[in-house]
């Protein structure tokens, strides 16, 4: 499962297996740390195209948020937790469902990148 496999394992982790949401959230950041570290690698190896500058943003952007997060998870309690993580689940559906019926402004395609 990948990073956004956390939109449906963290649900049924809390409601289906009955988890506490503090070890819930984790459990997830804990499997998410392995896996992008691993594809990042690998991504490193095979094709050595990692743009530095923006690994060094997303670390210290995680690093500030993880902060962050700690002390809001550490002051909400658990209902409150499941609350926004249902209006964060609600709100990346909704932004999908929306670009399903939008044409995006400029549109990429590869097989017109090379000509």
């Amino acid at each position: 499962m990948g990073v956004g496999g956390g939109f449906i394992m963290v649900p049924a982790m809390i409601y289906l297996l009955g988890m506490p949401t503090k070890v819930v959230v984790g459990t997830s950041l804990f499997q998410i740390t392995f896996v992008t570290a691993f594809t990042t690698l690998m991504h490193a190896v095979s094709y050595n195209t990692v743009d530095v500058m923006l690994a060094v943003l997303l670390i210290v952007g995680g690093v500030i948020g993880a902060q962050v997060g700690t002390t809001l998870g550490a002051r909400l309690r658990a209902e409150q937790l499941r609350i926004l993580l249902a209006l964060l689940v609600l709100a990346v559906c909704g932004k999908l469902a929306l670009d399903l019926f939008l044409t995006p402004d400029d549109l990429f395609s590869i097989s017109t990148r090379g000509a």
